[in-house]
């Protein structure tokens, strides 16, 4: 049992769920803070894990949790300077989700989806994530979106058609075993 306890003090994304006051989360926050680093990172890692995997009827939640969060926690910078904004990617991929969410209709979004990333003024690669079901598409074009530059595009692509091969396909063409 009081591992459970322990493990429940942990789970500071679970606690900030339950918060119903502008007191709570103050206090919340200032415990979260108190704590150190290590919580800090398993909170904005929890926060995270739930933003890829809320679906449509959890968007004002989303939306909720992350103005808590950041009441709580006004700068985590201050812990790390890797989270100066974090912030602004959780709101940014908050956004992105509620607009695929209202611009796809639930009924289009079976089958595959992919994202892909170009920037058509350099010689970098495409980056393409292929084979995502909706959900995790919706996600990953929301993640990348929050940090494209002016000159870059992101697609999010329903699969009408998908063939794949390998290189161990026998009837494809092979390479020579001497080279």
């Amino acid at each position: 049992m009081r591992d459970m306890d322990a493990a429940r003090e942990d789970d500071y994304f679970a606690r900030l769920r339950e918060l119903r006051s502008a007191g709570e989360t103050e206090a919340f926050g200032e415990a979260l803070r108190e704590a150190g680093f290590t919580p800090l990172r398993r909170f904005l890692d929890a926060f995270r894990h739930y933003l890829r995997t809320y679906g449509e009827a959890e968007c004002a939640q989303a939306s909720e949790l992350l103005k808590r969060a950041k009441q709580a926690v006004p700068e985590p910078g201050r812990m790390s300077p890797s989270w100066t904004y974090v912030w602004r990617e959780y709101d940014g991929i908050v956004r992105t989700k509620a607009q695929v969410f209202r611009d796809v209709p639930a009924a289009d979004r079976d089958g595959e989806w992919q994202v892909l990333l170009d920037n058509p003024h350099s010689n970098q690669n495409i980056a393409v994530y292929p084979g995502l079901d909706f959900l995790e598409a919706a996600y990953m074009f929301a993640y990348f979106r929050t940090e494209l530059a002016n000159n870059e595009y992101i697609r999010l692509q329903k699969i009408a058609t998908v063939m794949t091969f390998t290189g161990a396909d026998s009837d494809g063409l092979q390479p020579i075993a001497s080279l």
